[in-house]
């Protein structure tokens, strides 16, 4: 064995056991009939408290630093496994068109509400992402292609967990007080709350086909990542070349910037859409995927420093807060604007 892999397993060790055991943790969650926390959000939290009392040294920061950058790609080229285009047409447009609006407030008016505030255009567009798409699983996918620090990803990680805590909560009885059906509430549901899990715990707090249908929403609202990445890919792209261009005048070769990943991604997705991928793999890749990707999140909670998190953590905190409560406002408008709020069905 290499000394470069050695060198790798003490950190990488440490992030998967974290991983381990934040997996564990939401499995007890789950059977005591919760959905509060997902594994990937447990991992950076245990990550950043132990960052706390122990940062990472000579030993392990090689093998962090390995799972959160190089981990963390594999993870999303698995991924796209898991996102089968054709879901798309099983939901209908009414679906789409709620997710049109509340994707561009998210990344129009979220861009704005994050200058406005004066954050750096990596965090604002991690946190609209993780608001607009699905949480973690946006941002996961969305930070290497834009070569976002861990503290930017912790950022947009912690603004859309904090809204989905209080959402779990707060949805279904907004929900009941609006009078909504069950299609009603599992399309606001599926297109307004964040994280999965959250969706889940939302959807089936109102009714088993509210939970239903929000989960179909919310599994189509994840294909926005193909189009995100791709989008985000070129504009990290075109500042890269600019900055350069202002620098010192040299061109910057796009081959050596590109995240080459993403075709990987797009390649995985492809398969599974043409049905060229088995439903026994794609479900034992999409598996392999969500480790992984709770293991990179807690290799970037291993690096991330909470006191300084929340030295300058309040205007992150205060735009998420505002864009999820827009998307949240958006989401019933258009609902009620095409007649599905508050008793149609699909």
């Amino acid at each position: 064995m290499s000394k470069k892999i050695t060198a790798l397993i003490p950190g990488a060790a440490l992030a998967l056991g974290i991983a381990c055991i934040a997996k564990w943790l939401e499995t007890l969650e789950s059977s005591a009939g919760l959905h509060l926390i997902g594994a990937s959000v447990i991992a950076l939290f245990i990550g950043m408290a132990i960052n706390a009392f122990f940062q990472p040294n000579k030993t392990t920061a090689p093998g962090i630093k390995f799972t959160s950058k190089k981990v963390l790609k594999f993870a999303i080229v698995l991924l796209g496994a898991s996102l089968n285009i054709r879901t798309v047409l099983t939901v209908g447009r009414f679906s789409l068109t709620v997710m049109l609006f509340t994707l561009a407030t998210c990344f129009g008016l979220g861009a704005l509400i994050g200058k406005a505030l004066g954050l750096n255009w990596k965090t604002s567009s991690l946190i609209n992402a993780g608001t607009g798409i699905c949480g973690g699983s946006a941002i996961a996918a969305i930070a290497p292609v834009i070569e976002a620090d861990d503290m930017d990803i912790a950022y947009g990680m912690s603004a859309t967990f904090l809204f989905d805590t209080v959402m779990i909560v707060v949805f279904p009885l907004l929900g009941r007080w609006l009078g909504l059906s069950d299609a009603a509430f599992g399309l606001w549901a599926g297109t307004a709350v964040n994280d999965t899990s959250s969706v889940v715990a939302t959807g089936y707090a109102f009714s088993e086909a509210a939970g239903d249908f929000a989960t179909m929403v919310k599994l189509t609202r994840t294909l926005a990542i193909i189009p995100a990445v791709l989008v985000f890919a070129a504009i990290n792209l075109h500042l890269k070349k600019k900055e350069s261009a202002q620098a010192n005048g040299v061109k910057v070769r796009i081959r050596s910037i590109f995240p080459w990943f993403i075709l990987a991604f797009l390649a995985m997705s492809l398969l599974t859409s043409l049905g060229l991928l088995p439903a026994g793999l794609v479900s034992g890749l999409k598996t392999i995927s969500k480790f992984l990707m709770v293991a990179a999140l807690a290799a970037i909670g291993l690096n991330t420093n909470f006191k300084s998190l929340c030295r300058s953590g309040a205007k992150p905190m205060l735009h998420g807060f505002i864009i999820s409560t827009l998307v949240v406002l958006v989401a019933i408008g258009v609902e009620y604007m095409i007649g599905i709020a508050p008793y149609g069905t699909l």
